[in-house]
């Protein structure tokens, strides 16, 4: 089990929350600390947007809760009709994340008992108003996110599992069931760095020179990823029609392992150059001037079907599948490329300096 910040920050959150309602003297300080739980957030920017929705919840909850004491009384019917009107009003208003919270007020609130219920209801209200802005101070101050060396981290880790496998699929000296494995993990990955963009996008830049720089960034990490699902595609189809891979001809097959070596060493290198281990002119600026061109290769496959037996057909229709993916994976290759180009030219790579301390 990995303690990342998430957790050390939650529990920090909550002592801190439970510190500020005892030296403010709030009674029964824990409501801070659960308010705490529930406001912690993976990023500043999803912490600012749950303040606002668990103080729009709590004033719901603590409004309705106040009203039905007040016209019915506290039995626990009222208290259940309460919470299913509460949760009502909630997704009418689209705040279906603060749904808990709001019921964890009314029924603070409204476990109350005596004449000085309305001062208490406040202050328990304010109490639990403490604990959300416990947490939001220490979201903000304690251990900020670093999302974009996470997302970069989480990339190469993914394409440098799947260069690998695809290597050696491209060669048929995979086995099939470790392959199967690895694409599940690969798949895996990649969704974990879908999850990653998303925080790194929603990220804030308090100045308009940062805001540009990180537009810029986020086209080319939107590449980055579309890049790596496309060389994870490659690797699905090879897995897929291993075998009409082996009974192709000799000559062609050697053809699709060389342009694959070139395609991935490609790769490689354009990750180095996005993070300045590498001279732009040591990069190939595209594997077409090494190899033959997209088109020849179509004109080379369209021959050999017209050389395979009938009964080979349905083979050389699934190696079809197999020459568009690597074809769309050449295509987003040189797109990344040009994107890395114009993204040093604008801003001389220096943030991505930090990258290579962490990373290489």
């Amino acid at each position: 089990m990995i303690l990342g910040a998430r957790i050390f920050k939650t529990g920090i959150a909550i002592m801190f929350a439970l510190f500020l309602a005892e030296i403010l003297h709030m009674p029964h300080p824990l409501f801070a600390g659960i308010a705490a739980i529930f406001a912690i957030q993976p990023s500043i920017y999803r912490s600012y947007l749950t303040i606002i929705e668990q103080v729009q919840g709590n004033i719901i909850g603590a409004v309705v809760a106040v009203l039905f004491v007040l016209l019915f009384g506290n039995q626990l019917v009222f208290i259940g009709l309460a919470a299913v009107i509460i949760i009502l009003i909630m997704i009418k208003l689209g705040l279906e994340k603060s749904i808990s919270m709001a019921l964890v007020v009314m029924i603070a609130i409204m476990e109350i008992k005596g004449d000085e219920f309305l001062s208490f209801a406040l202050l328990r209200f304010l109490t639990l108003i403490i604990g959300i802005l416990a947490a939001f101070v220490v979201n903000l101050l304690f251990m900020p996110p670093k999302y974009e060396t996470k997302l970069f981290e989480s990339i190469h880790q993914a394409q440098d599992e799947i260069i690998r496998w695809t290597r050696l699929a491209g060669r048929q000296a995979s086995d099939h069931l470790a392959t199967k494995k690895s694409l599940t993990k690969s798949k895996e990955r990649l969704s974990q760095v879908d999850q990653l963009y998303t925080l790194f996008k929603e990220e804030r830049s308090y100045f308009k020179k940062n805001t540009r720089n990180k537009a810029r960034k986020l086209v080319v990490y939107r590449q980055m990823v579309a890049t790596s699902k496309s060389s994870y595609d490659v690797l699905k189809r090879l897995h897929q029609y291993e075998n009409e891979l082996i009974d192709l001809p000799e000559h062609f097959r050697m053809m699709v392992q060389e342009r694959l070596d070139a395609l991935l060493t490609y790769h490689e290198q354009l990750h180095l150059k996005f993070v300045g281990k590498l001279k732009s002119d040591a990069v190939n600026t595209s594997p077409n001037e090494e190899y033959i061109q997209r088109h020849e290769v179509m004109e080379i496959f369209a021959k050999e079907i017209a050389l395979t037996k009938e009964e080979e057909e349905f083979s050389a229709y699934h190696l079809l599948h197999i020459l568009s993916s690597i074809f769309n994976y050449e295509e987003q290759l040189e797109h990344f490329d040009k994107l890395i180009v114009l993204f040093q030219k604008y801003h001389n790579n220096k943030v991505n300096s930090k990258l290579t301390e962490e990373i290489y």
